[in-house]
């Protein structure tokens, strides 16, 4: 019984597991479903893109695109942008949108899939940004693509600006990259690509050869010039002064004998190198870089004196393609012989490797130029005639293959080297931010003359009560609310991941004022530390001293936190730096939406137009700052944190002490409104502002004590001695005769 309830299990797992395999093998078979699409269009419908789209086709070629079907009828194509062109954004990361654009080159739909950009993570809602991208849909990208429009601008979202032009520029250069490409067409060809011959080294042919064997059969190619033949030369180009100035005296003497030979080529490198020489030749040699032998003979060298001094051969140049390359000495090797048992015994014998950015094929014709110089009578300037050395691989050294070769570009007459003829993104935005760039250029000159005449200004305390108020007017008004130049703790972050992903100036340059401000607070570092940006060029900081100084003015009690809890607070912000610092390492994302500790998005960028827990945090921290002047900036401040840092390298101390300050004078640090003023004397310049408060009292006559001891003296001794004791001269007395004044000295 039991053994027949055993069997009846087995039976009825093995019929279990028969079927979970047929069921695999079914499911395995299906044709593709969406869960085998890319990613990109698993987080689309076909209908977003396309009216009544139903379904996507597999995707073709390199880079992918999917047809669109409506039915049977293929209706367009969708394609991922940052697979076309480069598409960051000014978080540093790529931004991913998918598109549906149709044979003619008509966008018809756009779908955002993935971005990074702080501003629109938390702040600015996406349906604004979405709405401005949509702008672009329904245009005609095909009349761009020919050169008969210029591309479409998308529509600007306040406080988005660069997000949003990076976003539209990036779709719009796919689109016309594409269109180009001639992969869009209705009959789903769009992949099929005509077969072309591809060269490759045969790297299996090894065999050693012989000098004479290579020179016959074109491996090593060989100009031979006589002295006679280059003066020649230098007199039928007009240098008559120069031809007359031969290396010998013979004509007939050989001017240089110049042999040149690709040794990457394996048989060609072991015949000329040896096996030895071959083979460290390959240790250096990356993959598919190659490797040119030069060797000369006769009254001229080809390496001349230039690459001893400057490092650069100027006597050659290699040319392929319409580009040239002087070859420096750390990519040149001296040889002293070459291998081959029956090669010339030559004077000059160099090795030279090909640098990687140079775009070098060996397999396809080029040429090596060498530059006959010669000084021409009472000339400072030499005289240079070329000569062309073609060189045009043998067939035996490598095999071709026929492959899919993409197809050329539609040939558009004056076609830029861009996608849509259009200088890059930054630059247009740079042009466009004419305005805004001067004002902000001008107003740091105008910081900078502050800072440079600020002895003079200090000495008039009413004067310069006005210019700094007024700056902060203008840095809270004009550089905050209306331009949106507020840096953030965001910008360090960014960068810092940059330089250790993929660093590119371009998505930097993308906001010309934030980059313009982040250079003179560079600048600014080296001089006077964080004060200048953090004390005069921050909205955020201006709003506060703003309001401190309306709330001190209707009598608002203000608090002093005594010096040793003061102390013991101001380190939290370095606490929040670091912090976000090592968040950023694990997700910039995270890191980003941490920065919501600055107020700055809310209270400037956004103008208090939120959501409302991050307008009350960001009116919390200003209600504070009624009570205690400055009460981010002093303790919770992670910008001002990372400015602390490198500020402490700054080369001047500008801030002026005397002996007495701090002992027994305490005045300056119970005014200092940060309170950055050790109870000792000394300034903390990780916590100053440089709001030259301390600069007035020093040269105050009646406020500060030292120079309150000095005015008394002076006018004490003023009372107490005559003109003559302090060697001026008496003054004239004038006396009437009749009316009449007489001078008397």
């Amino acid at each position: 019984m039991v053994s027949q309830m055993l069997s009846a299990a087995i039976w009825r797992t093995l019929v279990l597991l028969l079927t979970a395999i047929g069921v695999a093998i079914v499911l395995l078979s299906t044709p593709s479903s969406a869960g085998d699409l890319p990613a990109y269009l698993q987080k689309v419908q076909p209908s977003e893109l396309f009216d009544g789209a139903e379904r996507f086709g597999e995707p073709l070629g390199e880079p992918p695109i999917a047809p669109v079907y409506r039915g049977t009828e293929m209706v367009g194509y969708a394609y991922l942008t940052s697979d076309f062109t480069s598409s960051t954004g000014y978080s540093g990361k790529p931004i991913h949108i998918t598109v549906g654009i149709d044979a003619s080159g008509v966008v018809r739909g756009i779908k955002l899939i993935d971005h990074h950009e702080p501003i629109v993570l938390i702040g600015i809602p996406q349906a604004k940004v979405v709405a401005a991208l949509n702008s672009i849909i329904g245009k005609d990208l095909g009349r761009v693509a020919a050169g008969e429009e210029r591309p479409p601008q998308v529509e600007i979202v306040s406080g988005a600006t660069v997000t949003v032009l990076v976003m539209g520029d990036s779709v719009i250069r796919s689109a016309v990259k594409l269109i180009r490409s001639n992969r869009l067409h209705p009959d789903g060809a769009a992949d099929a690509k005509p077969l072309a011959d591809v060269k490759a080294l045969d790297l299996a042919k090894t065999n050693v050869s012989d000098w004479q064997s290579l020179l016959g059969d074109g491996s090593v190619r060989s100009l031979r010039l006589s002295v006679g033949e280059v003066s020649k030369a230098f007199q039928d180009a007009g240098h008559e002064d120069a031809a007359s100035h031969p290396e010998t005296s013979n004509p007939e003497d050989r001017f240089i004998d110049l042999y040149v030979a690709p040794v990457n080529v394996p048989s060609i490198g072991k015949t000329l190198l040896g096996d030895a020489g071959y083979q460290r030749l390959q240790t250096r040699l990356q993959p598919g870089q190659s490797a040119i032998l030069v060797a000369g003979d006769g009254a001229y060298s080809f390496k001349g004196s230039g690459y001893v001094r400057g490092g650069i051969f100027d006597r050659i140049e290699l040319l392929q393609d319409g580009q040239g390359l002087r070859f420096r000495d750390r990519y040149h090797t001296r040889i002293s012989a070459l291998a081959a048992a029956d090669a010339p015994d030559l004077k000059e014998i160099a090795l030279f490797v090909v640098p990687p950015e140079f775009a070098f094929d060996v397999t396809e014709p080029w040429e090596l130029q060498l530059l006959a110089q010669r000084s021409s009578t009472g000339a400072r300037d030499k005289s240079v005639i070329p000569f062309n050395v073609g060189y045009t691989l043998p067939s035996q050294y490598y095999n071709v293959t026929k492959a899919a070769a993409p197809s050329p570009p539609v040939v558009v007459p004056g076609e830029a080297a861009n996608e849509t003829d259009e200088p890059p993104l930054w630059m247009r935005i740079w042009s466009i931010n004419r305005v805004n760039i001067g004002v902000t250029a001008g107003a740091l000159l105008v910081l900078t003359a502050i800072f440079f005449f600020q002895d003079w200004l200090v000495k008039r305390p009413a004067l310069f009560a006005w210019v700094r108020n007024g700056y902060l007017v203008f840095t809270l008004v004009w550089l905050g609310w209306y331009a949106n130049a507020q840096l953030s703790v965001v910008n360090v972050l960014t960068f810092t991941n940059a330089l250790i992903t993929n660093f590119s100036w371009e998505f930097f340059l993308a906001a010309p004022l934030i980059f313009i401000l982040w250079a003179a607070v560079a600048a600014g570092l080296l001089f006077w530390g964080r004060g200048p940006f953090c004390g005069w060029l921050c909205p955020f900081g201006a709003l506060q001293e703003l309001l401190s100084n309306i709330a001190k003015r209707l009598k608002v009690p203000q608090i002093k936190l005594p010096w040793g809890l003061h102390e013991r607070l101001w380190p939290i912000k370095y606490m929040i730096f670091l912090g976000l610092f090592g968040l950023s390492f694990y997700s910039i994302s995270y890191a980003e939406m941490a920065a919501e500790v600055e107020p700055f998005k809310t209270a400037i960028i956004l103008k208090f137009v939120r959501d409302w827990p991050f307008v009350v945090f960001a009116a919390a921290l200003l209600f504070a700052s009624l009570f205690i002047e400055r009460f981010y900036c002093r303790y919770l401040c992670p910008l001002g944190a990372a400015l602390a840092i490198p500020g402490r390298i700054r080369m001047f101390e500008w801030l002026k002490r005397y002996p007495e300050c701090g002992s027994p004078c305490q005045r300056c640090a119970k005014e200092c409104p940060v309170q950055s003023i050790h109870p000792e004397g000394q300034i903390n310049v990780n916590e100053c502002i440089y709001c030259m408060h301390c600069q007035e009292l020093y040269h105050d006559d009646h406020r500060c004590p030292h120079m309150i001891q000095v005015r008394l003296k002076r006018e004490k001794f003023m009372a107490l001695s005559t003109p003559e004791s302090r060697g001026e001269k008496p003054p004239r007395t004038v006396v009437t005769h009749n009316g009449k004044p007489i001078e008397r000295a």
